[in-house]
């Protein structure tokens, strides 16, 4: 982490989890444990269905709600779809965007991941940009190559002014939720190969301003480690933030 130029962010993905009679024990438990963190920002990102009752429970606090997903377009004939300023009108200040599994099970390409991240700058939230390579790509030794393209996709139409808003998640795909996590070497290589990248396109001090998490099965035993590189800026964090304690535990490794 290097504070000294960007914002330690740590987001929980509730994924498909907790209906929101559940949800309340959940936010009650991280709003506890966690609304006191000064050295980096909290952020839950629920189902659409638990958002109001988030934004309620957290209001006066400093966690963040954040939603999964949303829709590239502002309005419309979209049946079951939420737009991005329904999710700003909502309390709603991040939103994850390009996730693997949406990828991997909704066929959403890097075309339309750009069109989110557009959009939802636009709304003013804060697009959480996931990127990373499958165990094959890992294999073939073109990990940087897969990252970087997508890494290259999601800005193509992000001004500078704009790219502050911009965070990314480097989750390789192989590493969520099987338990399995990349190396420290290895999440540090591809974090500080996204930061290169921003360099290359938008220069060196608003590289340094870019928050880069690592996402992939971070837990409250390897956090520690991780967050001490100097390109991690924080977490995408999936099982474990549906544990109060465990993931107050990473948001606690941030905070040192």
């Amino acid at each position: 982490m290097n504070r000294r130029y960007r914002k330690t962010i740590i987001a929980g993905n509730w994924k498909m989890n907790q209906t929101p009679a559940e949800a309340r024990a959940l936010l009650d438990g991280v709003k506890g444990l966690c609304a006191k963190a000064k050295w980096c920002e909290v952020v839950v990102c629920v189902p659409y269905i638990d958002i109001p009752l988030a934004v309620r429970v957290l209001k006066d606090c400093r966690i963040s709600v954040g939603a999964q997903n949303m829709h590239q377009e502002a309005s419309g004939a979209y049946t079951g779809e939420i737009s991005a300023n329904m999710l700003k009108d909502a309390g709603v200040k991040y939103v994850i965007i390009g996730h693997s599994e949406r990828r991997q099970y909704f066929g959403e390409t890097d075309a339309l991941v750009s069109q989110k991240v557009t959009r939802a700058l636009e709304a003013e939230l804060r697009p959480i940009v996931c990127v990373g390579e499958t165990l094959q790509q890992r294999d073939m030794g073109i990990t940087l190559e897969i990252v970087g393209a997508q890494v290259k996709a999601a800005l193509s139409a992000v001004s500078a002014d704009k790219l502050r808003r911009v965070v990314f998640a480097y989750e390789p795909v192989w590493a969520i939720g099987t338990g399995r996590t990349a190396t420290t070497e290895q999440a540090a290589e591809v974090c500080n190969h996204i930061r290169t990248i921003v360099r290359k396109k938008y220069g060196a001090r608003a590289a340094r301003g870019v928050t880069i998490q690592y996402g992939g099965s971070m837990n409250d035993s390897n956090a520690k480690e991780l967050l001490a590189e100097l390109d991690i800026d924080g977490g995408l964090i999936g099982g474990a933030s549906l544990k109060a304690e465990s993931f107050a535990t990473i948001v606690n490794a941030a905070n040192q």
